[in-house]
């Protein structure tokens, strides 16, 4: 059971952050003209680490000392990926290996902060994002 969980909960975020990465790429400067019709191709932006643990704060009821670990993990994994994502020497296979890595470590860091209880409560989360809670292979981003 713990292979279909870990799996499913990293694809969550590989998902997430491969969306927040490309945005941040494809974000224009504030004073460029852009005509309505041409909305940004993400609708969605991976929530800052302050917003996100806020959620899992709310969602795992997690203590002030959860929060202030919780914080700097996540902060960390958003710089690793930009800079992973801004480095155009690597293929994207490379990118992609180097994301599952970034987010393994970081769900492994998240769970030695969380009691046994509130590290169930994240896995059935991921759960509920991937729908069925079946093992499926992360969705690769868009291309350019």
């Amino acid at each position: 059971m713990k292979r279909t969980i870990l799996p499913a909960a990293l694809a969550l975020v590989l998902a997430g952050s491969v969306a927040f990465a490309q945005q941040t790429q494809t974000t224009p400067a504030p004073d460029a003209q852009q005509p309505a019709a041409a909305a940004p191709e993400h609708h969605h932006r991976h929530p800052s680490p302050e917003r996100e643990t806020a959620h899992l704060t709310k969602q795992l009821n997690l203590t002030t000392d959860q929060a202030a670990k919780v914080e700097p993990i996540l902060a960390d994994r958003d710089q690793k990926m930009a800079a992973l994502w801004s480095n155009t020497a690597l293929a994207q296979q490379d990118k992609h290996q180097q994301m599952r890595a970034i987010h393994e470590s970081t769900q492994q860091q998240i769970d030695a902060v969380l009691t046994p209880d509130q590290v169930q409560q994240l896995k059935a989360m991921h759960h509920g994002h991937r729908g069925n809670g079946q093992e499926q292979p992360p969705t690769p981003p868009p291309a350019a």
